[in-house]
């Protein structure tokens, strides 16, 4: 930007805009941290749960590493690299694509498929503990309303 062109002003947050942001950072990380501890004394991480229980959604359990990039909002070399350590696991297994020759299927194993078994119940019950019980009926619908709403693209 040159010397002589204008910046446009800063709409800067108000304190109660700035609070109620904070605000939410705070909760995200409160329930996240609650939530992924659950899932650590389990032998997981968040990614391992989120990789193998969108994996699950899928009858065959089976899934591009393209496709599930995507559905987890990450990069393809992160989930790529997650996925070699829980292929080292025998959590998940790749397979050729058969319709891209450079890509590659991401498939539940059986001992992953056990895995994921076991750990839901207990899953349920941290999210519930961290989350849905914290939360009146119509309280976890306007937050179901607002996130629907700042998740969907513009």
């Amino acid at each position: 930007m040159s010397t002589n062109e204008t910046v446009p002003p800063v709409d800067w947050l108000t304190p109660d805009e700035d609070h109620t942001w904070r605000a939410y950072l705070r909760m995200v990380t409160a329930v996240q941290v609650g939530v992924a501890q659950d899932l650590a004394a389990l032998g997981l991480s968040e990614p391992d749960y989120e990789v193998l229980s969108t994996l699950s959604e899928r009858e065959d359990g089976t899934s591009t590493l393209h496709e599930q990039a995507a559905k987890m909002g990450w990069s393809r070399s992160r989930l790529s690299r997650h996925a070699s350590r829980m292929e080292a696991r025998e959590l998940i297994r790749r397979a050729p694509d058969p319709t891209d020759g450079r890509g590659c299927l991401l498939v539940l194993t059986s001992a992953g498929w056990d895995v994921l078994r076991d750990a839901a119940p207990s899953h349920v019950t941290s999210v519930r503990r961290h989350f849905v019980d914290r939360l009146t009926p119509e309280e976890l619908a306007a937050l179901g309303r607002i996130a629907q709403k700042l998740s969907t693209d513009r």
